[in-house]
């Protein structure tokens, strides 16, 4: 099989890439947690615990396991490589052309592969990077010694695989991210994809790429069939990158139509897709009950190609139901929505991302244990559930489907 193949949300999942949280988590501090997009601050040790146990559940059940860190630190063994990655990831950090951006680059240089990763990860703090005498006598550098700590930001959201890549068929997005604080992730899936021999003379099609000008990320990237994806209009994904992405993946791969659903709620709570809706079986998707109107409708806009024009014919529908029946040759959908749909409990859940559900077969769900109402109603409708603790995990605001980024699952 290819190194990358995703033609369902369900399939049975073979491969996956994670993030093991690390020493990024700790240079989160109040100051910056807004910047830095967290509304907490996890408690590392046991966000660790809680994440062994998550990919100990996914090996259980027969899945490779691949961690970013150790990709990309293989991606990187050439020195010239890793040379043009370091410079690659001090540019994108906003640095510059300053004087003290040869020094953060032969600091990162002399490193390991792997400890330049990980240094590069948790940030490199001012008091830990030795500064020339000379560079020390500049009017920002002695402004910025009393205010800001880092020379290069740490990348606290990095355990949400998900959001700077996607595959879709044999192929993958690699993701310009809405908000500063990201825009460098997809950087490692870059260097991933060109240089870790595991991807070798694989010829891997990118449907979009970091460089493009609006934004795109993969929690809002759903493939529901070998010719069908779904995407959200979210905070995060903008229209215009869900047309670029289009026009690419209609021409050079079997997909033949795009559902973008419209994300009514701009919030933390609702950044992408998959926190308000995702694909748990053939049939079936849970649902947080908020994103449809009064009627149980919602904006939803099918793309398909057209012939002799690479601009997409865009129908607009708002019965999600059979917007779905009729993309995916069902007979019937089920929508299981959050806790129930009751207003108190499908809010809480919500928050503690009770619709942010990974399946890894048909059916078969990974979910945090404290979304007990919302779990009971899968079991309920016929899905297996598998629980797992994200009391810490959870305070980044993402699930089982964020903190994963699945690279090849079988065909259903």
């Amino acid at each position: 099989m290819d190194p990358l193949h995703i033609t369902s949300e369900i399939g049975t999942l073979k491969t996956v890439l994670v993030h093991r949280p690390g020493a990024e988590l700790e240079n989160l501090t109040p100051n910056y947690l807004k910047d830095l997009l967290f509304d907490d601050i996890p408690y590392l040790r046991v966000a660790q615990a809680e994440h062994d146990n998550f990919t100990n559940v996914l090996r259980d059940r027969g899945v490779e396991v691949l961690y970013l860190d150790q990709m990309s630190a293989e991606a990187l063994a050439d020195d010239g490589v890793r040379q043009e990655f370091i410079r690659d990831m001090v540019f994108a950090s906003n640095q510059g052309e300053r004087r003290i951006t040869d020094t953060l680059i032969g600091y990162l240089t002399q490193m390991s592969p792997i400890d330049a990763v990980h240094t590069i990860m948790a940030g490199v703090r001012k008091d830990q990077l030795p500064v020339p005498e000379e560079h020390i006598q500049q009017l920002h550098t002695m402004v910025e010694q009393n205010s800001y700590p880092f020379y290069l930001d740490p990348m606290p959201n990095l355990y949400f695989t998900r959001d700077p890549n996607a595959v879709i068929g044999n192929g993958l997005t690699i993701n310009r991210m809405h908000w500063p604080a990201r825009r460098r992730e997809s950087l490692f899936m870059e260097y991933i994809i060109k240089h870790h021999p595991r991807f070798a003379n694989a010829n891997v099609p990118i449907w979009y790429n970091r460089n493009q000008h609006f934004s795109m990320e993969g929690g809002d990237e759903q493939v529901l069939s070998h010719d069908t994806m779904a995407i959200g209009l979210s905070e995060r994904t903008t229209p215009e990158a869900i047309e670029t992405m289009a026009a690419n993946l209609f021409e050079n791969s079997g997909f033949k139509r795009i559902i973008a659903v419209e994300i009514p709620v701009k919030s933390h709570a609702f950044m992408h897709l998959d926190t308000v809706f995702t694909m748990i079986d053939r049939n079936k998707f849970t649902i947080h009950p908020e994103i449809l109107d009064s009627g149980g409708h919602m904006n939803m806009y099918t793309l398909e190609p057209q012939e002799g024009t690479r601009y997409p014919k865009i129908t607009k529908s708002t019965d999600v139901e059979d917007t779905l029946r009729r993309a995916l040759s069902l007979d019937h959908v089920d929508l299981i929505k959050v806790a129930g749909g009751d207003p108190i409990a499908a809010a809480r859940e919500q928050w503690n991302d009770g619709s942010n559900t990974l399946a890894i077969a048909p059916g078969v769900v990974v979910t945090y244990d404290r979304n007990y109402v919302s779990n009971q109603k899968l079991r309920e409708a016929g899905v297996e559930v598998i629980e797992i603790g994200g009391a810490e995990l959870g305070r980044g605001r993402g699930g089982p489907r964020c903190m994963s980024m699945p690279l090849v699952r079988e065909d259903i």
